[in-house]
C-alpha cells in the first residue's frame, strides 16, 4: 500500500470527530423520528439495534480498515485489492457526486430560513395579505402559514414536474453561498496542512479544526432544544407516543427493512468518504474501537434527536388540538348563544349530544363547519424529510416564546449538520482525484476543489427552479439507494473472498495488534452480505410491484399535495441515475480485463 509522508489527523480524536461530523447528519434529525412514528414507536428500537450489530458496525469497521490499510481513496484502495475492482471506487465517487449535486440545496434552504429568522414576527407565523390588502392570500388560507412560506415563498413551486419554470434568484444566491462556505472549509484544511505540491506532504482534506465545530455544535443546540422542549405544554404527549411500543409492527417486514436501511445510510456506508477519512490515519490507529464508537454515537444521536423531535411534535400536536377545540367551542357558543364558561373541552362531547337532541336542524346546518378534533390523529400525522425540517419545526417554533432565538438556533444546527455531511461527500470526490498523479501533478488542490465545487453549484441550480423540489426528490429517492447496496455488497465480498479473510486478518493484526474475533468474521463473511442481498431484492421487488412511479405535487388551488405520475423523461433520468453508478463496477472490470489482454498480446507479439 502507498504510504503517506504525513497523516491528516493530528490525533485519533480528530478523526472520530470527522467521522461523527460526516455520519451524524440530517437523517438522524428528520428520518429516524419518522421511522419511529411509522413503525412501532419504542418497538422500532428492537430491529434497529439488531441491524446495528449485524450490519452497521461490521461494515463501518470494514471500510475504515480498508482505507487505513491501503492508504488511498476509494478508487485506489479497491484497485490495490484487485485491479478488477477499480469500478467499485469509481461508483462510490459517482454516487458522492450525485449526492453533492443536490444535498447542498438543503443548506441553501437553511440559509434562507436563517436570514428570515431575524424578523419580528417570523414571516411564516401568519399568512400575508392579498394584493388588495382586504384579506389573506387565498392559497395560504387553504393551507397553513408555514406550508405557504415553504411551498410558495421559499420554493415558489410549480404545479407539476413538466412546468419547470425559471431559476429563483434568491435560492440560487443561497446555494452559491452554501457552496462558498464548503469551499472555504476545504481551503482552511489545505492551508492548515500545506499545499501538497513540492512540500513532501499529501494535501489535507477539508477537515481539521472545522470538524470540531460541525460535530459538537449540533449537540449543544439539541441540548438547548431538549431543555426547552421538555418544558413545552404537551411535550409529554409526544414522548408517550414515541416510547409506547407497538410490538405488532415487529411482524411487518417493512419495519426490519426500514431499520436496516436507516443504519446503512445514516453511517454513510459505500460513499467512499469513510475510506477517504481513514486513509489519512496513522497505520497503527485502532480502527476497530473507532468503528464501535462512531456507530454507537450515531445511533445514540438518532434516539436523542427523536426525544427532542417528539417533545416538540407533542407540543405542536397539543397546540393544534386545543386550537381546534377552542374554534369548535367558539362556533357552538355563537351559534346557540350559550353562556360563557358553560362549554369546555371536558364537556364538549356531552354538549354536542345535547345540542343535537334539542336543536337538530340548527346543529345539522352547523355540522359541516365542526371539525373532528383528535389529539391521536394529530400525533399520527407522519412527516419526514424537508416537511419535518422546514414545516413542522417552523410551525412549532412560531408558537414558542422568543421564536426568533429558537429559529436561529435550529437553522444554525441544520447548517452544521449539512455542512459536516457535505465535507464528507466532497472528501469522497477529492481524495481519489488528488490520489491521481496525472491530476495532482498538473493542478494544485485549491484548483481541483474549486472546479468540483463550481460544477456542483452550476448543476445544483436545477434544484432552485420552480420544479426544482421535484427533481430534488428524484435524486434523493433514486440516486443512491440501489447503487450503495450494490457497492457495499461488492466491497464485503471482495474483502472476504477475493482479498481473503485470512489475509485481511493479518493486516488488522499488523495495524491494531490483534486479529478480529469470531463476531466480526461471521458478520463480514455471511450475515452482512445476506442482509444486503435481502435489502437489494426487497427494493427491486418493491420498484417492480409499484408499477408507474409517482411523486407528490403541490396543488395551489387545494392547498395540499396531490399524487401524480412521473413523465417519461423523468423515468429515463431515474434509470440513468441508477445505471450511471452501478454500471461502473462491471465496466471497470471489463476495461481492466481488455487492457490486460491487449498487454499480453503485445508482449507475445514482441
Amino acid at each position: 500500500a502507498m504510504e503517506k509522508s504525513r497523516p491528516l489527523w493530528d490525533n485519533p480524536l480528530q478523526f472520530v470527530f470527522a467521522c461523527i461530523s460526516y455520519a451524524v447528519g440530517l437523517g438522524n434529525v428528520w428520518r429516524f423520528p419518522y421511522l419511529c412514528q411509522m413503525y412501532g414507536g419504542g418497538g422500532f428500537l428492537i430491529p434497529y439495534f439488531i441491524m446495528l450489530i449485524a450490519e452497521g458496525m461490521p461494515l463501518l469497521y470494514l471500510e475504515l480498515a480498508v482505507g487505513q490499510r491501503m492508504r488511498q481513496g476509494s478508487i485506489g484502495a479497491w484497485k490495490i485489492i484487485s485491479p478488477y475492482l477499480c469500478g467499485v471506487g469509481v461508483a462510490s465517487v459517482v454516487v458522492s457526486f450525485f449526492l453533492s449535486m443536490y444535498y447542498n440545496v438543503i443548506n441553501a434552504w437553511a440559509f434562507w430560513y436563517l436570514f428570515h429568522s431575524f424578523q419580528d414576527p417570523l414571516p411564516w407565523a401568519t399568512c400575508p395579505l392579498n394584493s388588495n390588502r382586504t384579506g389573506y392570500e387565498e392559497e395560504c388560507e387553504k393551507t397553513s402559514s408555514t406550508q405557504y412560506f415553504w411551498y410558495r415563498q421559499t420554493l415558489n413551486i410549480s404545479p407539476s414536474l413538466e412546468a419547470s419554470g425559471s431559476v429563483q434568484w434568491e435560492q440560487a444566491l443561497c446555494l452559491t453561498l452554501a457552496w462558498l462556505v464548503v469551499y472555504l472549509c476545504i481551503l482552511r484544511g489545505t492551508e492548515a496542512n500545506g499545499k501538497g505540491r513540492g512540500s513532501g506532504r499529501r494535501p489535507a482534506e477539508p477537515q481539521r479544526e472545522v470538524v470540531y465545530v460541525t460535530a459538537s455544535l449540533p449537540y449543544c443546540v439539541l441540548i438547548i432544544y431538549l431543555i426547552r422542549g421538555l418544558t413545552l405544554h404537551g411535550a409529554v404527549n409526544g414522548l408517550v407516543y414515541m416510547f409506547t411500543p407497538k410490538l405488532e409492527q415487529l411482524s411487518n417486514p417493512k419495519t426490519w427493512v426500514s431499520a436496516a436501511t436507516q443504519i446503512f445510510f445514516s453511517l454513510g456506508l459505500g460513499f467512499g468518504s469513510l475510506i477517504a477519512f481513514a486513509s489519512y490515519n496513522e497505520p497503527s490507529n485502532n480502527c476497530e474501537r473507532h468503528a464501535v464508537i462512531v456507530s454507537l454515537i450515531n445511533s445514540t444521536t438518532s434516539i436523542f434527536a427523536s426525544i427532542v423531535t417528539f417533545s416538540i411534535y407533542g407540543f405542536k400536536a397539543t397546540f393544534n388540538y386545543e386550537s381546534c377545540i377552542n374554534k369548535v367551542i367558539l362556533l357552538l357558543m355563537n351559534a346557540f348563544d350559550l353562556e360563557e364558561g358553560s362549554l369546555t373541552a371536558d364537556n364538549l362531547n356531552e354538549m354536542k349530544d345535547y345540542l343535537m337532541a334539542t336543536h337538530p336542524q340548527e346543529y345539522m346546518q352547523l355540522l359541516p363547519q365542526l371539525k373532528n378534533c383528535s389529539l391521536e390523529a394529530e400525533l399520527d400525522t407522519a412527516v419526514q424529510g424537508t416537511g419535518l425540517a422546514f414545516i413542522v419545526y417552523s410551525e412549532a417554533i412560531k408558537n414558542m416564546e422568543v421564536p426568533q432565538l429558537y429559529s436561529v438556533l435550529y437553522f444554525v444546527m441544520l447548517l452544521m449538520l449539512g455542512i459536516g455531511s457535505m465535507l464528507g461527500n466532497t472528501a469522497a470526490i477529492l481524495t481519489p482525484l488528488t490520489d491521481s498523479r496525472v491530476i495532482a501533478a498538473r493542478f494544485p488542490k485549491e484548483v481541483i476543489s474549486g472546479v468540483v465545487c463550481f460544477i456542483n453549484c452550476m448543476i445544483g441550480l436545477i434544484f432552485t427552479m420552480e420544479a426544482g423540489n421535484y427533481w430534488f426528490d428524484i435524486f434523493n429517492d433514486y440516486a443512491a439507494t440501489l447503487s450503495l447496496l450494490l457497492i457495499v455488497l461488492v466491497e464485503t465480498i471482495s474483502v472476504c473472498y477475493i482479498y481473503g479473510i485470512r489475509r485481511f486478518e493479518k493486516d488488522l493484526h499488523t495495524m491494531i495488534g490483534r486479529k478480529p474475533n469470531w463476531y466480526w468474521k461471521i458478520m463480514w463473511a455471511f450475515v452482512s452480505p445476506l442482509l444486503i442481498i435481502s435489502l437489494f431484492i426487497f427494493y427491486l421487488t418493491d420498484y417492480i410491484l409499484t408499477g408507474t412511479l409517482q411523486y407528490q405535487a403541490w396543488d395551489a388551488t387545494q392547498g395540499q399535495l396531490v399524487t401524480k405520475d412521473y413523465p417519461g423523461y423523468a423515468l429515463a433520468v431515474i434509470g440513468l441515475l441508477v445505471a450511471a453508478s452501478t454500471m461502473c463496477i462491471p465496466l471497470g472490470a471489463l476495461v481492466t480485463f481488455i487492457r490486460k489482454r491487449l498487454k499480453r498480446e503485445n508482449v507475445s507479439t514482441v
